[in-house]
């Protein structure tokens, strides 16, 4: 059976919510993101594109680029609303589907054109997201994901391509080497210092030489240039969880050493998160006083996987449950309600600076091991990670952590 694997990508989500807002912003250059000097572009309209501008630079820039654009700090709760609603909406009308992002969504419509045909169920499915949310959303369909994640691209803005079966190779060809999902900044100078600039050159290169360039990317990226690399769709599934659990060799009321233990947990399931590509919008925190009373509290939060945002919530829900002054056994951090994405969702907190220091921590990190480098708040909860992120035995660095 022919695959038909949808890809849905709503148009500029965050400029797009803020428009529903307030109709006054329909057509007017805007930017979403931290407004201060040192606040980074999480969303721009395709009217400040024009002037160069995207998201991820630095704001102060991008309004030397565009500095007629109206610029909104951002906010993330509405986002995360609204984002549920076309998840509800796609789940009801889709057998089989993935979430890849707060914005962008994958679903398996295989075998749907013996009974209703691929193409017409995907207009109604994006029809009904555009008249029940009011969000503009472009979509593709091919025999893969990677080709319809480029149609898509190609369709926008809020429209749609279909890339029949057989015509996967001739579609990418006259298309820039930077359509190529996996090929960023770096891969893409590679390629133009080696004289490719279109997805032609690659599919008339044997994949041998791309492997010698760039290694295993490079097969994977000769593959997605011919349309041939299916990466399978990873249903979704609405309750998934991460967690962590330490229970203490002896019960404690050391409130420095709870404090020490709830702090480094909360540091490493975020870091988990960022490693995983994952987003929590919902944070638990469990205790067991010695007397094995078991009490909890969450509380649900923006998508996030950054720590300066999951730390102080996870603290304060502690501060909260801890009531009974007894003796505590055993404590708990739980981030659950996990979708993929990443950690751009909150850019309108970050600075440029911030952004660099998460980047720069999870390299050491991914190196040397998640313990290899700790903020000065968790020294002294070493076993708290151990189990899943071993440490390789070197003194960890400790990084002071400072307000701004």
């Amino acid at each position: 059976m022919k695959k038909n694997i949808l890809h849905l990508d709503l148009d500029t989500f965050f400029v797009s919510c803020e428009r529903l807002i307030d109709s006054r912003l329909q057509k007017r250059p805007l930017l979403v993101g931290g407004t201060g000097d040192r606040g980074v572009v999480a969303a721009c309209s395709y009217e400040t594109r024009r002037f160069g501008v995207h998201s991820g630079m630095p704001m102060r820039m991008a309004k030397r680029l565009c500095p007629e654009a109206v610029v909104i700090r951002g906010n993330s709760s509405i986002y995360t609303k609204h984002s549920h609603l076309v998840t509800e909406i796609i789940k009801e009308k889709a057998p089989v589907f993935e979430k890849a992002s707060i914005d962008e969504f994958y679903a398996d419509l295989s075998g749907m054109d013996k009974f209703f045909g691929s193409y017409k169920y995907a207009s109604e499915l994006r029809h009904t997201i555009i008249k029940e949310t009011g969000l503009p959303i472009s979509f593709g369909l091919s025999a893969n994901k990677i080709v319809s994640k480029v149609a898509t691209g190609e369709a926008k803005p809020n429209n749609q391509l279909r890339i029949d079966h057989g015509f996967e190779k001739s579609f990418l060809a006259p298309l820039s080497i930077k359509k190529i999902p996996s090929v960023g900044d770096k891969t893409y100078q590679i390629l133009r210092n080696l004289g490719i600039d279109k997805v032609r050159v690659i599919q008339q290169m044997p994949v041998e030489m791309l492997r010698s360039v760039l290694g295993v990317n490079g097969v994977t990226i000769w593959k997605r240039a011919h349309g041939i690399d299916n990466p399978p769709l990873i249903p979704y599934h609405e309750r998934k969880s991460i967690s962590i659990e330490r229970t203490f060799t002896k019960d404690t009321i050391d409130m420095v050493k709870l404090r020490t233990t709830i702090f480094a947990m909360a540091e490493n399931l975020a870091y988990q998160l960022r490693q995983g590509n994952k987003l929590a919008a919902c944070i638990s925190v469990k205790i067991r006083y010695s007397d094995f009373n078991t009490y909890s509290k969450q509380v649900n939060i923006p998508y996030t996987s950054a720590d300066h945002v999951i730390i102080p919530r996870v603290l304060e829900l502690f501060n909260k449950l801890y009531q009974r002054r007894l003796l505590i056994r055993l404590v708990g951090v739980k981030m659950s309600n996990l979708v993929s994405g990443n950690y751009q969702i909150n850019l309108f907190d970050d600075t440029e600076e911030m952004l660099s220091l998460y980047n720069a921590l999870d390299t050491i990190r991914g190196r040397y091991g998640a313990l290899s480098i700790q903020k000065a708040a968790s020294i002294g909860a070493k076993s708290v990670a151990s189990s899943q992120n071993p440490f390789n035995g070197d003194p960890p660095i400790i990084l002071a952590h400072r307000k701004q």
